[in-house]
């Protein structure tokens, strides 16, 4: 089982690269087959493959079949815990000392 880090760390890398931040812009607005995911990237098909393995692998994004489409959405619970860690790993609030900033508590 991984843990905490291990896992947080597989999320922000699905966020590392360009063209997988656009997907996840375009999949803010609902649900979207990969042919329409395709069409607005300059990509290949294999290459959005690999895209779309990497964020569904961090459990960002939800995936199902509909016949033979696959279809794409975020997925809503996963993308408020990145939230919350994001935030949680940069709030000042948590700090023990704040003139001990290498302090853990």
């Amino acid at each position: 089982m991984e843990n905490e880090y291990e896992y947080n760390s597989k999320v922000f890398k699905a966020f590392s690269d360009p063209n997988r931040l656009l997907i996840l812009k375009m999949l803010k607005y609902g649900e979207r087959c990969a042919c329409e995911i395709l069409e607005d990237l300059a990509i290949s098909q294999s290459t959005l493959s690999h895209h779309m393995k990497i964020l569904c692998d961090s459990e960002i994004v939800n995936y199902r079949r509909r016949g033979k489409w696959m279809l794409y959405s975020l997925n809503e619970k996963n993308c408020q815990a990145a939230r919350d860690f994001l935030t949680e790993i940069t709030s000042m609030k948590d700090l023990c000392d704040i003139n001990e900033p290498r302090q853990i508590c």
